[in-house]
């Protein structure tokens, strides 16, 4: 996993429209909690992904922004989206590009761990979690980004 203070590698997915999507567009509006799930539609990702659309709202409030990562396709982002009605960008790497990248990788390449990065707008890793099978950590990492921030009072414009 990708540490504190360093850079956040470029990259370039097909989003859950098809459309070609990278590290530098999601960006452009605000600082990013891009979070690494290993599957649409299993309990975990689910319970992980209505999590933080419940508290999208909370998010945005602050100039954040959210991304999910896994290697299922677009059809699948697409489908878990619309079921679970959520808010944020799901990116497609079946080829586990980024996910390499930011050395999120399974145990011998199989599946994907579960981390969450705070990515600023200049792309510095200002803070990352690792919790394989403790979803409600990565809940509780977004929300202490969300009250640093308001905290600072750094604002959605």
């Amino acid at each position: 996993m990708l540490s504190v203070g360093s850079k956040a590698p470029e990259f370039v997915l097909s989003n859950h429209e098809g459309v070609d999507t990278s590290l530098s567009d999601l960006l452009q509006t605000g600082p990013l909690i891009v979070y690494f799930y290993p599957a649409d539609f299993t309990p975990g990702c689910t319970k992980e992904a209505c999590a933080i659309r419940d508290i999208h709202n909370d998010i945005r409030a602050v100039g954040l922004n959210v991304a999910g990562i896994s290697p299922q396709d677009e059809e699948s982002h697409r489908q878990f989206r619309d079921e679970h009605n959520l808010p944020f960008v799901l990116l497609s790497d079946p080829d586990k590009v980024a996910i390499k990248m930011y050395d999120v990788d399974g145990p011998f390449g199989v599946g994907v761990r579960r981390a969450t990065f705070l990515i600023s707008q200049d792309r510095t890793i200002k803070d990352a979690i690792l919790a394989d099978v403790r979803v409600s950590r990565h809940t509780e990492f977004i929300r202490k980004a969300v009250i640093l921030r308001e905290t600072a009072g750094l604002k959605a414009h």
